[in-house]
C-alpha cells in the first residue's frame, strides 16, 4: 500500500474513534457563539442589519479564528501524538507494518477534517442564526452576499485548521511539554498588530486578514498600536498559507522518522 493509502486509513481509524469525552470542550468552544447569538435574537428586537453584520464578523474574526480555533487546534493537535504517549499506545502503532511519515499524515488529516467539521459548522450555524432571526437579515441571506461572505468564513476555518493543526502538531514532536511553546505563540499571534511590517509574515492571522469578507474597524487606543502592512492578494494569501503548512508537516514527517518511544515521565 502506498504512502497516500497508508495515511488515509489512519485518517479513517482516527476518524472512527470520534470525539472522546475529552474533547467535549472543542465542541463547546465552537458551539457558544450560537448559543450567545440565540440569546441576542431573544431578547433583542431592535435589529440593524450593519450592526449585526459587524457583530457577526467580529464573532468569526475574533472569537473564532484569534481564540476558538486556536485553542481548539493546541487541544486536537497536541493530543494527536502525544495522546497516544499518555496511553502507552505510540509502540503498538510503531510495530504495525506502517511508515511513520503515513502515520503522520493520516493523524494530521483526521485532525484538519475533525475541527474544520466542528468549527465549519459551528460559524455556518451563527450565520445563518444571526441573519436568520429578522426579515432584513433574511433577505440579505437570500438576496445579498452574506452566502458568499460565509464560503469564505469557511475558507478562513480552513486554512486556520490548516495552519494552526501544522504548527502544533510539529511542537508535539519537538517538545515534551510543548505548553510553553504554544502560550507564546498564543502572544504571537496576539500581538501581531503591533509588529513591524516584515515580521506579520511569520503570523498565521496576517494571511487569514486578506479573505475576511468584512473589515473591522479599528478604533481607540488599539489604533495607536495597529501597525499597516501592505495588504496581499487573497490568492497569495491562501497560496502562503498551503505553502507553510506543507512546509510544517513535512518537517514533522521527518521528525517522526527519528523519535523514540519512551514513556518515562522524566
Amino acid at each position: 500500500m502506498s504512502v497516500l493509502g497508508q495515511a488515509w486509513a489512519v485518517a479513517r481509524m482516527e476518524l472512527r474513534r470520534g470525539v472522546s469525552w475529552r474533547s467535549l470542550w472543542v465542541l463547546m468552544m465552537a458551539f457558544a457563539p450560537v448559543v450567545i447569538i440565540a440569546a441576542h435574537a431573544l431578547q433583542d428586537h431592535t435589529h440593524q442589519l450593519e450592526d449585526e453584520t459587524l457583530i457577526l464578523n467580529g464573532i468569526v474574526q475574533i472569537y473564532y479564528v484569534r481564540f476558538g480555533i486556536f485553542f481548539g487546534c493546541l487541544g486536537l493537535f497536541l493530543r494527536l501524538v502525544g495522546g497516544e504517549v499518555a496511553e502507552r499506545t505510540l509502540h503498538y502503532l510503531f510495530l504495525a507494518p506502517l511508515r511513520r511519515e503515513a502515520l503522520l499524515l493520516g493523524k494530521f488529516v483526521a485532525g484538519v477534517l475533525t475541527t474544520v467539521l466542528v468549527f465549519g459548522t459551528g460559524v455556518t450555524a451563527s450565520v445563518l442564526l444571526m441573519y436568520g432571526h429578522f426579515g432584513e437579515g433574511r433577505a440579505y441571506l437570500t438576496h445579498g452576499p452574506a452566502l458568499a461572505h460565509l464560503r469564505l468564513d469557511l475558507l478562513v476555518v480552513l486554512l486556520a485548521c490548516l495552519g494552526y493543526g501544522a504548527v502544533f502538531l510539529a511542537l508535539s514532536l519537538l517538545f515534551k511539554n510543548p505548553a510553553v511553546p504554544g502560550v507564546m505563540l498564543v502572544l504571537w499571534e496576539g500581538v501581531n498588530g503591533a509588529l513591524p511590517a516584515w515580521l506579520k509574515h511569520l503570523s498565521v492571522t496576517f494571511y487569514l486578514k486578506p479573505l475576511f469578507p468584512v473589515e473591522l474597524p479599528v478604533k481607540g487606543l488599539l489604533s495607536l498600536f495597529t501597525v499597516v502592512a501592505e495588504p496581499m492578494p487573497p490568492w497569495l494569501a491562501v497560496t502562503g498559507l498551503f505553502v507553510f503548512t506543507g512546509l510544517v508537516v513535512t518537517f514533522a514527517c521527518w521528525r517522526m522518522k527519528g523519535i523514540e518511544v519512551s514513556y518515562s515521565s522524566e
